[in-house]
C-alpha cells in the first residue's frame, strides 16, 4: 500500500469514528467500549444515557400502561413487546437500571400471549394466556423473547426447556418442523444460537445448553455461513425468499444475514477459522469509499422510532458492527 492510501485509509477510518461518536447514545457507548478502548468509567457513563436520552428513552416512553408496546406480546409489524425489548437489547440499556427494572417489570406482570394466526384468525393456541417471558411455539420467536428475557434477568426456563427439545440432527432449529422439515433454517438457528448465548453471558451455568450451542454454531460454520452443505452452492436468499443472506440489515429480527452470523461468533469468543474467510470477504467488500457501510435491507414494517437514514444509505448500526467482527477477526489471525 502506497504512502498516500495509508494515509487516506487513517483519515477515512478517523472520520468514520467520528460519525459514528456523533450520534445516540446507544451507539456511542458502544464505539467507545469496542472500537476506541475508552476508560470503564466513561463507557459506564454513556451507557446510562441510554435509558434517559435518544432512542432509548423513546422505546421506555411509549410503553402502554398495561405493559406492552403496540398492545401486544408479538406482531409482524416489529413494534410490538418484543421487537422493542430486542431493540433496547441491541442498543444495551442497562438492565440494572432503574428505568430497565420497572419496564421489564411491568411486561413480566402483565404482558400475555395472545392465540392468532399471521391472518388474524383466532387458532386457540395451547399458549394463549402465558406470561410474556414463558414464551410461544416457534423457536423463532421463542428465541427472540429469549434472548430479551436472559439479558434482563428473566426466567425463561420454559422457552429454554423447548429449544433444547427442537434441536434437529443437523445441530440447528427450524420454525417449520412441527410440519415435518427435518432440515434446520439459518433464520431460526440464528435466533435460537443468540438466546443460548445471552443465557450464558448472563450467567447461565448449563451443561445441555453450551453442548446444543456448539452444536448449532458447528451448523453454521460447517456452511461457511452462508453455504448449502450438500453441493457448497452459496446461498443468497432463504427458501422462501423471503430473507437475503449477503445483504445487511438492521434490525434483523428473525433475519439472517451473514454480518448477524459473524455478530453471534464474535460475542461467543469463537477463534476465526478459514470457515469464516469467505464471509469476511464478503463484509470487507461492501466497505465504501469513504469507510463506511451500507443499510442494504430493511424489511417490512412499522419501526418504533427511527435509528437509520434508510435503506441504501450509509448506516452507523452496520458499520459499527463490520468494524468490530473485522478487529475481532484481524486480532485472531
Amino acid at each position: 500500500m502506497s504512502t498516500n492510501s495509508s494515509e487516506q485509509q487513517a483519515s477515512n477510518e478517523k472520520s468514520v469514528i467520528q460519525w459514528l461518536l456523533d450520534s445516540d447514545p446507544s451507539i456511542r457507548w458502544q464505539v467507545m467500549r469496542d472500537l476506541i478502548g475508552a476508560h470503564a468509567e466513561e463507557i459506564a457513563v454513556e451507557r446510562a444515557r441510554v435509558a434517559t436520552e435518544g432512542w432509548g428513552a423513546q422505546l421506555l416512553a411509549i410503553q402502554g400502561a398495561d405493559g406492552s408496546w403496540a398492545g401486544t406480546a408479538f406482531n409482524q409489524g416489529w413494534d410490538s413487546t418484543m421487537h422493542v425489548l430486542s431493540l433496547l437489547c441491541e442498543f444495551g440499556l442497562d438492565p440494572a437500571s432503574s428505568e430497565a427494572r420497572r419496564a421489564v417489570d411491568l411486561v413480566r406482570d402483565h404482558v400475555r400471549w395472545m392465540g392468532w394466526d399471521w391472518d388474524g384468525k383466532w387458532q386457540g393456541q395451547d399458549f394463549v394466556g402465558n406470561p410474556f417471558f414463558a414464551g410461544e411455539v416457534e423457536p423463532c420467536i421463542n428465541g427472540q423473547v429469549m434472548a430479551s428475557g436472559a439479558y434482563f434477568g428473566q426466567d425463561c426456563q420454559r422457552i429454554l426447556d423447548r429449544l433444547l427439545a427442537e434441536q434437529l440432527p443437523d445441530g440447528g432449529w427450524n420454525c417449520e418442523a412441527e410440519n415435518g422439515s427435518t432440515r434446520s433454517s439459518f433464520n431460526t438457528t440464528i435466533c435460537v444460537l443468540e438466546a443460548l448465548l445471552e443465557y450464558e453471558l448472563a450467567g447461565g451455568t448449563n451443561d445441555a445448553v453450551t453442548e446444543a450451542r456448539l452444536r448449532g454454531q458447528e451448523y453454521l460454520l460447517e456452511r461457511h455461513l452462508f453455504h448449502r452443505l450438500s453441493t457448497g452452492e452459496a446461498l443468497e436468499r432463504d427458501r422462501e425468499g423471503s430473507t437475503i443472506f449477503t445483504r445487511f440489515a438492521f434490525p434483523t429480527w428473525w433475519h439472517y444475514d451473514v454480518l448477524r452470523g459473524l455478530e453471534y461468533l464474535r460475542r461467543a469468543g469463537v477463534t476465526p477459522d478459514e470457515r469464516m474467510d469467505e464471509a469476511i470477504n464478503l463484509v470487507e467488500s461492501k466497505r465504501g469509499g469513504d469507510g463506511r457501510w451500507l443499510l442494504e435491507v430493511r424489511y417490512p414494517g412499522n419501526m418504533p422510532v427511527e435509528i437509520d437514514e434508510g435503506e441504501g444509505q450509509p448506516s452507523r448500526w452496520i458499520t459499527l458492527r463490520t468494524l468490530r467482527v473485522l478487529n475481532w477477526y484481524s486480532t485472531q489471525e
